[in-house]
């Protein structure tokens, strides 16, 4: 019989990893002989591990190559204390954050990824909020492109670093937006436009469900510090959404030797099973409908 990588699954198995965490650390997924784990897939000790065994400490860098795998949980907590919204981002975040359970909870149903609270869907999360939520993510550096790829949907992004300016008018809107990056000394800068405005920023609670125009540019600066640690800032520059510039705190990702990004697609199929036999039921009346 095949074994399925569901979303739904996924979701338990996170789930039961924080448990986990609690006491232990999150359980540890061996890989398949000759294979390597995920970045999620490993416990503390298998990364403290990993981390002697591949010499991470005072290990030779160049702070121009990005190359490896990054972290395993994302970055949410830089993506807290949003600058005040102006009135149409008012507007927006009220008729995005969606009602309330029986508990008092807002249900977030207007999250097209996941939310907390909400429906599970299956509409990419974008950008930046791949950063803020993702179980690794990879950097591939390119003759006049970087690509990051996410173990997360199971996706990527294509950083253009050949010369080229980003477009004053994009003739489209993606999900990702359309990036050019260079290089400022040591730090590596990307900047984009063009993004579809339906991905949220992030969902950190209790009254998150970040919001963005179709006019967000963002602006990252990634410096690798040595080795073993990626540093990022991001800027959210929304003047339609926010009254200020949203300038992060400089968040550091570690890197992640001796492991492979897996398969973790976002699956339409998985996410309507998980909401009839789970959420709906759980959720109560107020999300029946």
């Amino acid at each position: 019989m095949r074994k399925h990588s569901t979303v739904s699954i996924g979701v338990l198995v996170a789930l039961a990893f924080s448990v986990a965490g609690m006491a232990q650390g999150p359980v540890s997924v061996p890989a398949p002989e000759g294979w390597k784990q995920c970045p999620r897939c490993q416990n503390n000790k298998d990364r403290v591990e990993a981390k002697v065994k591949y010499k991470v400490e005072d290990h030779a860098f160049d702070p121009r190559d990005l190359s490896g795998v990054w972290g395993f949980s994302g970055i949410a907590a830089a993506f807290r204390n949003p600058p005040p919204l102006t009135e149409w981002g008012k507007q927006q975040h009220a008729a995005t954050i969606g009602d309330k359970n029986a508990a008092g909870q807002f249900l977030h149903s207007k999250d097209l990824y996941k939310g907390t609270g909400a429906p599970l869907n299956c509409d990419p999360p974008g950008w930046p909020r791949l950063h803020t939520d993702n179980y690794g993510f990879e950097f591939i550096m390119l003759p006049g492109r970087v690509i990051q790829f996410f173990e997360i949907t199971h996706t990527w992004r294509t950083i253009w670093t050949d010369g080229r300016k980003l477009p004053e008018n994009p003739p489209e809107l993606h999900w990702m937006g359309w990036s050019v990056g260079r290089w400022e000394g040591d730090t590596f800068v990307v900047e984009s436009n063009g993004f579809d405005d339906r991905p949220w920023l992030g969902d950190s609670q209790p009254d998150g469900g970040w919001t963005h125009s179709d006019e967000m540019k963002v602006v990252e600066r990634w410096r690798r510090l040595n080795y073993g640690t990626l540093e990022t800032q991001i800027t959210v520059i929304d003047p339609k959404t926010y009254t200020q510039p949203w300038v992060t705190t400089a968040a550091r990702t570690p890197l992640v030797p001796g492991t492979e990004l897996g398969e973790y697609f976002c699956v339409p199929s998985d996410f309507s099973d998980f909401n009839n036999k789970v959420f709906r039921p759980a959720a109560g009346p107020a999300i029946q409908k």
